[in-house]
């Protein structure tokens, strides 16, 4: 948007390492008429409220919450959610899916938004949108004090019926897969309890 965006923020800790963007899996080819245009529209919104944050210098608690709105706003909870939670999902009620998805949606607000303090007198600039089979890779480039630039593509879709983004990929490493083998670890460390396991993700992040 080592883990993602540990305490020393650098081109290669943005994301989990070893989660390589051809892993990514690509999503149903059921997707509406979703232009390129539209892919780039989505992403300048997303682009310019995260910048509008980044330089609004305010206290780390209410940039977690912006965060969370951005991500609610465009990004594809439901997937992304159930993405991170891979197989195990199939076996959850819809009550306990709805709930995950929830803690999942705080989770990942809480940790990227802890970050944004890191980003401030930097920016993120939108290059150029392309279709990749059955959905948009919008290009954009990070520029933080005292890293080098680098690259982070946002996966557009509107299988949702709205057009969201549903992965962002950092240098090749994916925002789904490695958020996948997070929630993977805190599944296996209560055996796979969710009740336990849900009240870990309401407090990770």
């Amino acid at each position: 948007m080592t883990r993602m965006m540990t305490s020393d923020l650098t081109r290669r800790s943005f994301i989990a390492n070893g989660v390589t963007a051809g892993a990514v899996a690509l999503v149903p080819s059921s997707a509406l008429a979703l232009t390129d245009a539209q892919a780039k529209r989505l992403v300048d919104r997303v682009v310019k409220d995260i910048n509008k944050v980044i330089a609004s210098g305010r206290p780390v608690g209410a940039m977690i919450s912006e965060f969370e709105r951005i991500f609610v706003k465009y990004g594809d909870v439901p997937i992304i959610a159930r993405s991170a939670l891979g197989a195990d999902a199939r076996s959850l009620s819809k009550s306990q899916l709805a709930a995950y998805t929830q803690a999942f949606q705080g989770y990942i607000s809480r940790k990227y938004g802890k970050r944004f303090n890191e980003f401030v007198g930097g920016r993120i600039e939108v290059q150029e949108a392309r279709k990749v089979k059955s959905f948009h890779e919008v290009r954009s480039i990070a520029y933080l004090r005292g890293e080098s630039p680098f690259e982070v593509n946002f996966l557009v879709s509107d299988r949702s019926g709205k057009n969201k983004f549903f992965d962002m990929i950092i240098e090749g490493i994916s925002l789904r897969l490695s958020e996948k083998s997070e929630i993977g670890a805190m599944l296996d460390r209560r055996k796979g309890k969710f009740d336990l396991f849900l009240q870990d993700l309401k407090k990770a992040g």
